[in-house]
Order: C-alpha cells, then structure tokens, then sequence
C-alpha cells in the first residue's frame, strides 16, 4: 500500500502540469453549463379545470413560446427521433458516426447536411446568436456531454420540443400544435407529427404557396420510414399520407378573453390551469352575447358575469364584458372595476339587524316621506305605503325603510361591518359616504359583491354540516387557480360575521317575496331551481345589478355602460336579472339551503305587525327567527282599547259607565304610518271616534306630513311673481276629524277626511298651527325658500 502511494504521489509530481490541465479542464466540465439553459420569455397560457386551453397571450418578445411542456407525445418523439437523431438514447450527447459523415459530405458536395444530435440542438438553440462555424461545433459537443449528466434523455427531448422553432413567431411543439392544427400536442395524429417532426429543419417550409412540394416530400419520406420500421402499418401509413399539410396559423382559443388578460398581468409568462368550467363558460359567452344584442337596443353596450362555487370559493364562470367592440370598451375586465353598489348591500345590513335581535323578519318598519340632516332619500317608484314587513322592504328593495334602518343600526358600525366582509374598496370613511352607503353611495366590484354573497352562502352551508360550528376566515378572496387550495380558517363557535340563522332568514326572504314592484311579468323569472337574489340599481341608471346565491353556486351579474352613460330603463331588474335566471339555468340544480335549527328558536310573533307577541296581540302565531330574535321589543302597535257596549266608540270611565265598557285589542299605527299605510291597505281599521263627553287621552292624534319639522320648502323662482302654491298635508286619526289650519295665527282653511291644504304663500318664515275639531293642536315651524335662478 506504501509503494502505491509513493508511485501516485511520484507520478502527480512529474505530470503536474497535465494533472492541472485536467482538473482544469473538468472543472470548467462540470460548471459550463448554466443554471437554467433558456431564459426567454414565454406567453401566458390559461387552461380550463379539464386541461384545455382557453385563452393564451403572446410573450413579451413577439414570440408565441409556450412554457415547457411535462412530456414528450409518443407519436411526435418516434417521428422526430427517426428524422432527426435515431441513435438518440445510445450516444453521449453526440454521434461520432454522424459527424464524420456530414463533414465527408459538405467537403465533397455543394449541399450542407449536418450532424447534430438532439443534445447538441438543445444546446444551440440556448446559445443565441452563436455562428455556425466547426469551431462552435466544438463547443456544443463539450457542452452537450454535460447537459447528458445533468438531465435524462426524456428531460432532454422535452427541452427540445419546448424550444425549438416551429416556423414565423412559433416555438416549441405545444405552440406549433395550436397555432397549426388548433389541437394540444398529445392528439397529433401520425401525419400532423410527421409535419412537425420534420419542420424545425426546415421552417420556412411552412408559408402557404411556397415549397410545399418539398414539405410534402419530407413528410412523406418520414412517414415511409415508420412504416418500414414497423411503427405504421399499411392502413395508417396511407391515412397519414392523405391529411392535409399545416398552412396559416390558425387563432388560439379565447374563450375566456378578460380572465386570461388578468391572467397575464397576475401571472405573466405562466402556465395556469384554472377552475373555469370550459362547457359552462361557452354557455356564458353564448347569453352573454344574446343579452348583449337585447341591450344594445337601449345603448346599453356592456355586461359582465361571474359564477363561484360555494364551497370551494373557486371561479367557475367569467365573462369580463359583451362582444360589444371597441368603440365601447368591449376590452375593460367590468368584474374588477368598482361601481356603485345600488342596492345590493342591503342584505348584509338586514342580516345584521336579525343577528343581533333588533328586528324580525317580518316585523314592520317605517317606509315614510324622510328627512336626515338634509338627506332626503325616496323610493324608486317616488311612493309609501306607511309600513312594510322588514323582509318585503328587502325583496322589494325599498330606499326609504333601508336608510331608516341604517340609522337606527348605526352607520359606523355598519360599515366597519363591510370592512370585516373583506370589502377593500370602501376605502374611505364612513362619515364620506353618509346614510348613502346603503343605497350605492359607495362602490364595489362585481368580483367583491358576488364572493361577499358566496361567504354567506359557505358560512351557513358550514354550521349545518359541521355540528353548529363556524369557520374563521369564511369571507376570503376567491380564486381562479384550480391547484391551490384556499385557507378558509379554523374552526370555531362564534360566527365570523353574522350567524347562520341570520342568514338563513334573509335568504329566505330573498327567495320567499322577491318580486319586482309593479312588474306584472314576474312569471318570466321564475326557474326551475330556487335561489335567494338580489338586483340592485344606481343613481342615474348607471349600473344594473343582479346577484344570487344557492347552496352551490354564486351569482353575479352587472349590466351597464363602461363609460359611467346612463341610461333609461337601466335597473336591476329589467337589464341584468333576466340574465341572472338564465345562468342559474344553465346550473345544475342544487336545491334549497338546510335551515339551521341549532341558530334558529322558535318565538310567538305578531301576525299584522311581525314582531314578538305582545298581550294585546289576537293573531299570534309561532315562527322560527334567529336566536337574538328573543331580545327584540314587543309589538307596539297593538293596544287595548275601550268601547262601548255596542263598540262603535271609544269611552272612558269618566263619561261612561265602567260595567258597561268594553275592552278590545286594535292594531294602531302613528299618524304618519297610518295616513300611508291607509292608502295601500284597505282592511285597515281606523281608530274609532270618542263617544261625545268623553275626553281623548292620546298624546298625538295628528301630525304634519309635509313639510316635515326641520324641512325647509323651496319655490321654484318664476319671473314676475311673488307668491307661489305650496300644498301642505296631515295625517289625523280620526277618519270624520275636521281641522282649521292657521298660519301665523291668522286662520287659512279647514279640511274633512284628506287633510291638505293649498296656500298661495310669499318666501319667509311662519308658525304653522293646525287644530282639531276636538280642540287637539300640533304646531310647527314653517319656512318657505325661493330658489336662485338655475
């Protein structure tokens, strides 16, 4: 062992300079290659949840370069294996046979015939720019011996046929296989891979109308020599001969145009397969498209669909906007643009007040003539009714009761609310958008109102399957990436925004009285499947809004005009709900969500006024609210009276015997809410009148309509006259009450029945008085203004 040692140390010492040069020369072996062989940019390619492409974008350098492919199809590496490099998997990295041969024949003959293997391709086609010389030759067999150590022959195919030009702007065999046959690479047939195998030789056989013959000849050639290897039979061999040669690129597939333009910019240069469900998407841009030719009709030039999945919060449907052109904008993604929200926040404002207990689902709430500091908010068809169930003032999307409500929930709670929803685009204070917020004083995203919609959805879908339990982060972004899972939190009791019993009764409310106001042709939205949706529509009939959810899916809808125009007749529910529905329809069915027991108790309720029985209440029925629910007041509105024996008057023990009275229970309304809710209820009972003597104990039998305290009237100015008409109104509760109106205690009328008076009054400030027959009197402030000149 000595001996060799001291040989080995002799023998290094008297060949040390050829010992460096070695290990020089390994070195510079093992570390030639560079980390990642091609640096080009590549396009952004977007796949659908089965695999197949639906939309691409070129790369930045003008090249259609897809990124590089998983593997190599069998068909295409025989044919090109057998064209290019048949002793591929024996030699390596070069073929020595192949070398001799070709500088044999370009010594001796005009034409150039080359000698490179596959490897060695691979390794001229990462050195850009590099000469044609043998001295470059050289290089790429030193090369090409390293790239074999480092990759397999597979890996190394596979960089080949992702990287090699395919003719014009085409590179790599996926892009060829698209832009020539309009097909992935794994469904060449024979006669498609034998075209492709052999054009990377010669690329500029590909222009229609130019070498063709030639084309055809090497393919044919090739396939003559599958044939005779045994890899073709006869019958396959002339059914490969007689397909058609590639010729102009064809178009890539586009069907989801704005969600693979969002692509590029989130993900450039990336592969993504996405959770878009190819079939579903074509049927998207198919009613996209035939709304759209609706709409246009009214210069109502864009749209937009979105369509999740509950559950896993994934894109199922995209449709960024209409075919409209370009003239209108037909390239702006309208799903991630912000809007005005319209009415579609008012759910989430409905699902909070049943969550904490200060309303029921049913219970009355104030729909009256309204002013808050100066807001004067009013219905879409400019009317009231007085008093509306809380659940019909949702379905039929009420202003009034909504704004009202607000303000009794909080504003500053409300939307800190929103904020915890992961609504990002109410970006500024509460205090800017005002009691507005609920009527689209703010603005969102299609994207944002429809995954708000879906976590509610998921949340209760959650606390039935999972033992009364919620989860912490329900109301995350969803995704449009099929491979990654989104974090939906961990598990816990308390609900992360609202309980599910909330939403299970707004839901309900939403699908149960969700009728259009006045539309008679309700019937063309019924569906086959329930769901509980919501329309929404913004000042100026800017944006049409329809939103839905079932158990599985969630919709959205946005109808409207890029450029903010509005337009007559764009609302909620003629531009965009007509289109919700046929979406659903294009859904599979998913039924009606599980009512959640365990957040639901079931409570004695009001059957005229939809609050907690009280007991002066005749028509109590039992119904299941949210748990909360328990907390909420009494009914109000029912009260017992005292009649006389024949219940035609109203007595009392000081004008009328006390053995003769008798008690019963009367739904009463105040003033205001009574003159309204009159109107649009005939089978409501008045109050009746006090029999003659007897003394009136109510605090207030009457009161102003308009103007309302605080509220200034304003003239419209008109030249060359002084006065104008004002029209003053009140409500009283005696149907038979006469009142005499005074202004400034100078008497002005009286009126029976319809309290409302004209007067022909000049600008300035009175006391307005008005005084019953029965001597009861209410008094106001009255200030009339002229308006400026426009």
């Amino acid at each position: 062992m000595i001996n060799f040692w001291e040989r080995l140390k002799r023998f290094a010492y008297r060949h040390k300079i050829k010992l460096a040069i070695f290990m020089a020369f390994l070195v510079l072996w093992l570390f030639c290659l560079p980390k990642n062989l091609f640096e080009d940019p590549t396009s952004t390619v977007v796949n659908s949840a089965d695999g197949s492409l639906i939309g691409a974008r070129i790369a930045n350098d003008g090249q259609w370069r897809f990124p590089e492919m998983d593997s190599v199809p069998k068909r295409f590496e025989e044919c090109v294996l057998l064209f290019e490099d048949e002793y591929f998997y024996q030699h390596p990295g070069f073929n020595p046979v192949s070398i001799v041969k070709a500088i044999g024949h370009n010594l001796t003959k005009k034409s150039r015939r080359g000698g490179s293997t596959i490897t060695q391709q691979v390794i001229r086609l990462s050195r850009k720019n590099k000469s044609r010389t043998y001295g470059e030759k050289v290089v790429e067999i030193f090369l090409s011996t390293r790239l074999e150590l480092r990759y397999s022959k597979k890996e190394i195919l596979r960089l080949y046929a992702s990287h090699t030009p395919f003719g014009g702007n085409v590179v790599g065999l996926e892009t060829a296989a698209w832009r020539y046959f309009g097909i992935p690479a794994h469904e060449l047939s024979w006669g498609q891979a034998a075209s492709l195998a052999v054009l990377p030789n010669a690329p500029a056989l590909i222009f229609p109308g130019r070498n063709e013959s030639i084309f055809l000849e090497k393919r044919n050639r090739l396939l003559e020599k599958l044939k005779d290897k045994g890899i073709l039979d006869e019958t396959t061999y002339e059914l490969a001969k007689a397909e058609p040669l590639p010729q102009k690129p064809v178009p890539l597939p586009d069907v989801a145009p704005h969600l693979t333009e969002r692509i590029r910019t989130e993900h450039p240069g990336q592969r993504i397969t996405t959770s878009i469900d190819r079939t579903l998407q074509q049927r998207l841009n198919l009613l996209a498209e035939r709304h759209y030719h609706q709409l246009k009709g009214n210069e109502i030039h864009n749209l937009a669909i979105l369509v999740l999945n509950v559950e896993t919060r994934k894109v199922l449907g995209y449709v960024g906007n209409s075919p409209s052109g370009k003239e209108h904008a037909n390239y702006v993604d309208i799903i991630t643009k912000k809007r005005s929200t319209g009415s579609t926040l008012k759910p989430f404002l409905f699902a909070s007040l049943l969550d904490e207990g200060q309303l029921l689902p049913h219970s009355l709430v104030e729909d009256v003539p309204t002013v808050i500091n100066g807001y004067h908010p009013q219905n879409f068809d400019k009317k009231h009714v007085g008093a509306v169930p809380a659940s019909r003032a949702l379905s039929r999307s009420l202003n009034v009761p909504a704004v009202r409500l607000l303000r009794e929930y909080g504003l500053p709670k409300f939307y800190n609310k929103l904020k915890k929803m992961n609504m990002a685009s109410l970006d500024k204070s509460s205090s800017y958008y005002g009691l507005s917020l609920i009527l689209g004083g703010a603005e969102s995203s299609l994207w944002e109102i429809t995954q708000t919609y879906a976590a509610m959805a998921s949340t209760l879908n959650y606390f039935v399957d999972h033992s009364s339990t919620y989860r912490t982060h329900e109301f995350v972004q969803p995704s449009y990436v099929s491979n990654t899972e989104i974090d939906l939190g961990t598990q816990q009791f308390d609900p992360p925004i609202f309980g599910a019993g909330a939403i299970y009764s707004t839901f309900q409310s939403m699908y149960e009285v969700n009728r259009p106001e006045g539309d008679e042709n309700w019937h063309f939205f019924d569906s086959s499947q329930p769901i509980a949706w919501k329309t929404g529509t913004s000042f100026g009939f800017k944006d049409a809004w329809a939103v839905g959810v079932t158990p599985e899916y969630a919709i959205g809808v946005w109808a409207g005009n890029a450029d903010g125009e509005g337009r007559p007749g764009l609302t909620g529910i003629t531009a965009a709900a007509p289109l919700l529905f046929q979406v659903l329809d294009a859904l599979p069915h998913s039924g009606w969500f599980q009512e959640p027991f365990d957040d639901l108790v079931e409570v004695e309720v009001c059957s005229q006024s939809g609050y907690r029985a009280s007991v002066f209440c005749d028509d109590a029925k039992k119904e299941y609210v949210p748990t909360y629910g328990t907390r909420s007041g009494p009914c109000p509105f029912h009260q017992q009276l005292f009649l006389d024996a024949s219940e035609t008057y109203r007595v009392n023990s000081e004008c009328y015997p006390l053995e003769n009275m008798k008690a019963k229970n009367w739904f009463v309304l105040p003033p205001t809410i009574e003159y309204y809710y009159a109107l649009s209820n005939p089978n409501y009972k008045e109050l009746p009148s006090y029999l003659a003597n007897c003394s009136e104990m109510e605090n207030q039998l009457m009161e102003f309509i308009y103007p309302k305290a605080n509220e200034a009237v304003l003239l419209p100015k008109d030249l060359g006259t002084k006065t104008k008409d004002i029209l003053l109104k009140l409500a009283h509760q005696q149907n038979n009450a006469i009142v005499y109106w005074y202004l400034d205690g100078t008497y002005m009328g009286k009126t029976e029945n319809f309290h409302e008076l004209i007067l022909d009054i000049e600008p300035g400030e009175y006391i307005l008085t008005a005084v019953d027959n029965s001597g009861n009197r209410i008094q106001q402030k009255l200030e009339v203004l002229l308006a400026s000149e426009q």
